[in-house]
């Protein structure tokens, strides 16, 4: 069966997952803060040239996620080949190593606006406690990043910069429902869209591709 083009929705939010290939297991995709801070000037660079809205990021040290939405068709495309290509290069020559860092190209869901998106975003934002790890702390104080952009389910939380702050700590400390979690990356890995019938029905007829994975087995019989 031939492989479905990768699920892409202009307009809409998109949860990504870069996994690191297998054999960097032990040193990882992102070793320190110097390997961060090259993954984020590359992600800021590219999101800039190609009009892409950066939401939130985690460097896992096995995996990078991903909350963006694009403006047009590739442009996701486009910003991952730019990021992963200037990425590598950098990580290779500091480590003085050779090859690909990367298990095969990345994985996409698109996210309903609304409880869901902001799901996502405290899911990306809580994958890590370490600094610098997450871009919570351009949503909490800690930091101030521009080139990063708050959907609009962030502004919903109050009506001035510390009562949104306020509230999305409170987010993050609760973190985000585990079966909420796996099925957010699930749908990522997948390469589905998550949201309610009516979203699945759109995303499916913006895409001219199935939205949603089809039920196990077989159909049944009319009565």
């Amino acid at each position: 069966m031939a492989r479905l083009p990768r699920l892409e929705w202009p307009g809409q939010l998109h949860y990504l997952i870069l996994s690191g290939h297998g054999a960097l297991a032990a040193p990882g995709v992102f070793t320190d803060a110097i390997d961060r801070q090259a993954f984020t000037e590359a992600l800021r660079d590219a999101a800039t040239a190609e009009g892409v809205q950066v939401h939130a990021y985690a460097l896992l040290p096995d995996e990078a996620q991903l909350l963006v939405t694009p403006p047009g068709p590739g442009a996701t495309g486009r910003l991952m080949q730019a990021v992963g290509r200037r990425y590598v290069s950098a990580y290779n020559r500091r480590h003085r190593r050779r090859g690909s860092l990367w298990a095969g190209r990345y994985r996409a869901a698109v996210v309903e606006a609304g409880e869901l998106s902001l799901a996502a975003l405290c899911l990306v934002d809580g994958a890590s406690a370490e600094p610098e790890g997450t871009s919570a702390g351009s949503r909490t104080g800690l930091t101030q990043r521009s080139w990063l952009t708050d959907p609009p389910e962030v502004w919903a939380l109050g009506n001035t910069p510390f009562e949104r702050e306020a509230a999305y700590r409170d987010l993050l400390a609760r973190g985000v429902p585990a079966p909420l979690a796996e099925s957010l990356r699930r749908a990522a890995l997948g390469g589905w869209a998550l949201g309610s019938p009516a979203f699945l029905d759109a995303a499916t007829q913006a895409t001219a591709r199935p939205a949603a994975a089809r039920p196990r087995g077989r159909p049944r019989k009319p009565a």
